[in-house]
């Protein structure tokens, strides 16, 4: 992947890893729109350069005017990147958790399907693209205490597969990035094993850089979740991750 003289838009850029990459895209030679919710963080990528769309990926009609924004500015917009999400604790045995479940789906799955559906006629047009979505290690060995967020990506890994080949022979190519548990947005704080943000980067434009592009960029932090059941480590694994289920009100003790 060229990221060199392209034209981007990162939905779910505004914070944490997308912020980064926006910034690592940029000093590539890509141009670079961020989009997303909140106004004093697209204020701020304003001030360092970056073209800023307000987006709200669970509005149909805000995708859409987001679309449209993006490109009157950016007819030659190429590579759309969509990351919005959110993570979310849940308890099953509360009944109340489908409330976070709704929020969830509706945020990390369908809110990349709203994107894609806006930009994929733009993009097979011009017979040349790429979507780049995001999952998360999460999507392969489930962290008990998110498991809606564990779905949702789940779901997205599956639904870009299947997007990968039906625009097969259009020019558009599909690349998932795949991260583990990365030091931004307080994960430094609760897991000591997070992965530190400039090395993230760092693995993710080399492997982005390869030729050809892998399907699915995965650091080195992550490789342990992606082949779990190959490995053979699957099932210990989760139990080790179930143990975090103490983190939610009542299960403590």
């Amino acid at each position: 992947m060229d990221l060199s003289n392209h034209t981007a838009l990162i939905v779910g850029g505004t914070s944490g890893i997308g912020r980064e990459l926006a910034r690592r895209f940029a000093a590539a030679g890509t141009t670079v729109a961020v989009g997303g919710r909140s106004p004093e963080a697209l204020s701020e990528l304003a001030e360092e350069g970056f073209g800023t769309i307000s987006i709200d990926v669970t509005d149909t009609v805000s995708v859409a005017s987001a679309r449209d924004a993006a490109l009157a500015r950016y007819p030659e917009l190429d590579t759309v990147v969509t990351m919005s999400g959110v993570m979310l604790l849940e308890d099953l045995r509360d009944p109340a958790h489908f409330e976070t479940a709704e929020t969830t789906i509706d945020t990390n799955l369908l809110g990349t399907i709203r994107v894609i559906d806006a930009f994929a006629p733009h993009l097979v047009r011009q017979n040349a693209g790429t979507f780049v979505t995001v999952t998360s290690g999460i999507t392969f060995l489930p962290f008990p205490p998110m498991p809606s967020y564990a779905a949702s990506k789940a779901a997205v890994h599956a639904y870009s597969e299947a997007l990968r080949a039906q625009l097969d022979g259009t020019g558009v190519g599909v690349v998932e990035l795949v991260p583990p548990a990365v030091a931004t947005a307080g994960q430094e704080k609760v897991n000591p094993h997070a992965l530190p943000l400039n090395d993230f980067a760092n693995e993710v434009m080399d492997l982005l850089s390869q030729d050809p592009t892998p399907h699915e960029i995965l650091v080195k932090g992550v490789l342990m979740h992606r082949w779990a059941e190959r490995d053979g480590t699957y099932d210990d694994l989760v139990a080790r991750r179930s143990q975090a289920l103490t983190m939610l009100p009542g299960r403590q003790g």
